[in-house]
């Protein structure tokens, strides 16, 4: 069996569960959120414990149980606390704006890159230079930090750019005369 599916996922206090057929629904203070399971997994529930078994001994089976497994304590975790990614604007000039469903950036190009906020995300500013992206959702999360970072990358020599808050940016040496 998967080592990681060995381990219940543990349904903290306020979530509620739903099995249905083939869907598995989660619900919590942040939100709902629902994925299609796989058919070589199933899933029992022991009071407030939730454990992924394969259905057959299959290598395929017990792959897809650790990564439901995965997936099912990622939802938990992101409607009860939610997940969050924080960006920061290194250069001169760059800044970022919250303003409704939109956010606006100013990069150094010669127009302003508006960002429309997809749905079930929130983003705030808290300063000119910082951006944090909050959802239920890590896929999503994850994929507006990389989407609004793809807008300019940090480059190796001055280090110019939308980066993440946690990221090493490895630094070039100029050009020797």
């Amino acid at each position: 069996m998967s080592r990681i599916a060995k381990y219940p996922v543990e349904l903290p206090k306020g979530v509620e569960f739903n099995l249905s057929g083939t869907t598995v629904t989660v619900k919590g203070s942040k939100g709902s959120l629902s994925m299609e399971l796989n058919s070589e997994v199933e899933l029992v529930q022991e009071g407030t414990q939730v454990t992924a078994k394969p259905r057959s001994g299959s290598r395929f089976a017990v792959a897809m149980s650790g990564t439901v497994r995965a997936l099912l304590a990622n939802m938990t975790h992101g409607v009860s606390e939610g997940f969050e990614k924080k960006l920061e604007l290194v250069g001169v000039g760059y800044r970022a704006a919250a303003q409704g469903k939109k956010l606006n950036l100013t990069l150094g190009f010669s127009h302003p890159v508006e960002y429309p906020v997809p749905e079930g995300i929130t983003i705030e500013t808290p300063s000119q230079t910082e951006v944090l992206v909050k959802g239920a959702d890590k896929q999503q999360v994850g994929q507006v930090a990389a989407e609004i970072r793809r807008f300019r990358p940090p480059e190796p020599y001055k280090g110019k750019g939308v980066r993440y808050a946690d990221e090493r940016v490895v630094m070039k040496e100029a050009k020797k005369k």
